[in-house]
């Protein structure tokens, strides 16, 4: 398996992967580190770094197994906002849900 790093100068990229679907914030734990985001037009955005192609073939093999169609793939570019709705999931201990 590639261990590239994902994001640029060689450090773990940003990604938001949309599944159509909700997924319920119990499905957190399953993601470790990443934030789950449902959003109004009935899709789940799961966002957070990945440290390289490995993990990131792992993590859309953990999301395959969910049964939820993929809607799309993307790297946030550095320095981009998170994506933000009134919902917010995370397994990150320094972050609280709003």
């Amino acid at each position: 398996m590639d261990h590239t790093p994902t994001g640029p100068d060689g450090h773990p990229g940003t990604y938001e992967i949309r599944l159509e679907g909700h997924l319920d914030p119990r499905w957190t734990a399953w993601f470790d580190g990443m934030t789950l985001t449902p959003s109004g037009d009935g899709t789940t955005a799961i966002s957070g770094p990945v440290a390289d192609q490995a993990a990131l073939h792992g993590l859309l093999q953990r999301l395959r197994d969910t049964g939820l169609p993929l809607v799309s793939v993307r790297r946030v570019p550095p320095g981009s906002p998170p994506p933000t709705t009134h919902h917010r999931w995370t397994t990150d201990p320094r972050e609280t849900a709003p």
